[in-house]
């Protein structure tokens, strides 16, 4: 006979950092969140035996038959590149970004798109029935196998998806969903982590499709736990740019595709128009001025030509300003101070002011050299040579060194162009029939200013 002892136990979790406490706390301690503490009861079991019960039968991936599945395309050139080639059956999707930036509406085109062959239900749990004919009347995406509801009950949309069996669900969004007999409230932390599970099961069980939208946080992340990023496929963030009115749609996490992958689109009357040649706007506006250096850089599979800009004032601040946009500001420092070390300029005694054009935000080494050109460009107040663009990284020695994937960067130059290269002494290059001008060190950069 086993002898036992039942104790249940109480504590609370964070669901973002995993910080467990025996108390609720309205912030957690560990990673300065508020409202994030969950809390967990467990039963505690003693024995002074051990049993297992229901072992899991285990099996060879080569006794798995595996249905090669196509993927569903849209036609909307930019959605599908964006995705991996077009949605997987089964996967589970959250879109998110900023309010009224347009992701409704540009589910309601992919939506309306991919009814044409398949089955689709759309899930309002924020906008009325009437308020989504209005908008899919001018948006002109109305279709017989598009069907729409504005329930927000999750079981309900579960239990309807599960006997109806359609091609794809869309949840906007799913910070309004509820789950009945719930004891939180809709867009909690607990209800949000439940909904995402149930959500999983029932594309990964049933095959079915399931995009979701998602509110966003001040600092621009999805709201709700961090959990909800690592359960589902693939998360997409939909961003802004104010010049043009377009809009970019990026992925950060993708089981079927690239990552980092950007689409471009316009916002219109009619709704988000896809731009599949975004560098024909990007070079359009770039001026041949002292400050501006171009630079290229590879956004998941495509190749983005890009102006920075710099300018540098003789400070009369104890401490001059730096103000930088679209870089990490230590990254626009640090190639200031190797030039100042190496080059004698003292760009420390210099305010400094720094943009990426078109309102992009940059990662990465690859735009090192155009940074040292648009800051020598500024404080000489000499232009680069016309139609030149700058492709290479700096090391904290002051040398110049070679990029990776330069011959997708050059091929895309040369169809705007660009005639003159500026790259690393040891740069390999293939045919190309620009005009190439290599330098090894920082100090060798001067040659282009006349010093």
């Amino acid at each position: 006979m086993l002898n036992c002892m039942n104790k249940t136990k109480t504590s609370f979790k964070c669901s973002h950092c995993n910080y467990i406490t025996v108390k609720w706390l309205g912030c957690c301690p560990e990673c300065k969140e508020w409202d994030s503490m969950v809390e967990n009861k467990f039963s505690t079991i003693f024995k002074n035996e051990k049993s297992y019960n229901n072992a899991i039968q285990l099996t060879s991936l080569s006794s798995i038959d595996v249905e090669p599945q196509s993927r569903v395309l849209s036609g909307i050139g930019e959605w599908d590149r964006v995705v991996g080639g077009g949605l997987v059956p089964g996967s589970l999707i959250v879109i998110t970004g900023d309010p009224g930036i347009g992701k409704s509406t540009l589910l309601l085109q992919v939506a309306y798109e991919i009814a044409q062959t398949k089955t689709v239900f759309y899930f309002s749990t924020e906008e009325s029935l009437q308020q989504l004919k209005g908008r899919a009347m001018r948006l002109k995406t109305t279709n017989n196998n598009l069907l729409f509801s504005d329930t927000a009950e999750l079981t309900g949309i579960i239990a309807t998806a599960q006997e109806q069996k359609p091609d794809l669900i869309i949840i906007d969004s799913i910070q309004n969903c509820y789950i009945t007999d719930a004891h939180t409230l809709p867009g909690s932390v607990g209800q949000l982590r439940e909904a995402a599970f149930q959500l999983m099961r029932l594309s990964k069980e049933h095959n079915i499709t399931v995009i979701i939208t998602g509110h966003i946080t001040k600092e621009g992340i999805i709201a709700g736990p961090k959990t909800l990023e690592h359960m589902v496929d693939a998360v997409f963030y939909l961003q802004g740019e104010d010049r043009w009115q377009t809009r970019m749609l990026r992925a950060v996490k993708n089981r079927f595709g690239a990552i980092n992958e950007l689409g471009f689109f316009n916002m219109e009357n009619n709704g988000l128009q896809e731009v599949p040649n975004i560098n024909a706007h990007l070079i359009s506006e770039i001026s041949h001025a002292p400050g501006s250096a171009i630079i290229s850089i590879m956004e998941g599979s495509r190749p983005i030509l890009l102006e920075l800009q710099a300018l540098t004032n003789a400070s009369k601040l104890a401490m001059p300003q730096r103000v930088v946009s679209g870089l990490d500001h230590k990254q626009v420092i640090l190639i200031a101070a190797i030039l100042e070390k190496y080059v004698k300029i003292k760009l420390s005694m210099q305010d400094i002011f720094f943009k990426v054009s078109g309102g992009f935000k940059i990662k990465g080494s690859e735009s090192d050299l155009g940074t040292a050109f648009a800051l020598l460009s500024s404080y000489f107040q000499e232009p680069l040579p016309e139609k030149s663009i700058a492709l290479g990284e700096i090391s904290l020695t002051g040398q110049i060194k070679p990029i990776n994937n330069i011959g997708h960067l050059i091929k895309e130059a040369e169809k705007f162009g660009i005639t003159t290269l500026l790259v690393a002494k040891n740069q390999t290059i293939e045919k190309t029939s620009c005009v190439i001008k290599r330098f090894h060190n920082v100090y060798e950069l001067l040659s282009l200013f006349g010093q």
